[in-house]
């Protein structure tokens, strides 16, 4: 299971995807690879449940940081994470260098703070933002519309052929 709580507030997502581990530790005692970026949740492993430990084993997928480089050792290891590398991830995804930078620093605020919730310092505009929005999504160019209008199953081999022409002219 990935993903669980999104769109919601952080911890409304946290009580959810608590919940439903639990739910699935009590209950359906299904074999489960639950991924998850609340690290409260590692906690869970270390519950007791009926008399026994909880069934729960942490583990993570290696990274290391080489430079200012994230890289991935594909390997997964034994424990919880001991830290997150979301700011290297989102680098990663292409998000704009001066966007990381500004994240990093606002990070240190929040770390600085002990994650206390500042919301009056928000801007008034900035309530009424949507909680989730595509933050890799590019507005569509016209070449994507045009394909998006293509259905391959309906063109023969020519029309096919003629179509990636008119989109390669797009580009």
């Amino acid at each position: 299971m990935d993903e669980i709580g999104r769109g919601t507030s952080t911890y409304d997502g946290l009580a959810l995807a608590w919940a439903i581990a639990c739910r699935l530790l009590a209950h359906n005692r299904a074999l489960t690879l639950f991924a998850t970026h609340y690290f409260e949740l590692t906690a869970l492993a270390d519950e007791q449940h009926e008399g026994g430990r909880s069934g729960i084993a942490n583990v993570h997928l290696d990274a290391v940081e080489h430079g200012e480089a994230l890289v991935f050792m594909h390997a997964v290891k034994d424990g919880p994470a001991n830290r997150s590398f979301g700011l290297q991830v989102a680098a990663l995804a292409g998000l704009p260098r001066t966007t990381v930078a500004q994240a990093r620093r606002r990070l240190a605020e929040l770390e600085q703070r002990g994650g206390e919730s500042h919301a009056a310092e928000l801007a008034p505009q900035a309530l009424d933002a949507p909680q989730q929005f595509g933050l890799f999504a590019a507005p569509s160019s016209k070449a994507q519309e045009a394909l998006a209008a293509i259905d391959p199953d309906e063109l023969t081999p020519k029309q096919a052929l003629e179509a990636l022409y008119r989109l390669k002219a797009l580009l």
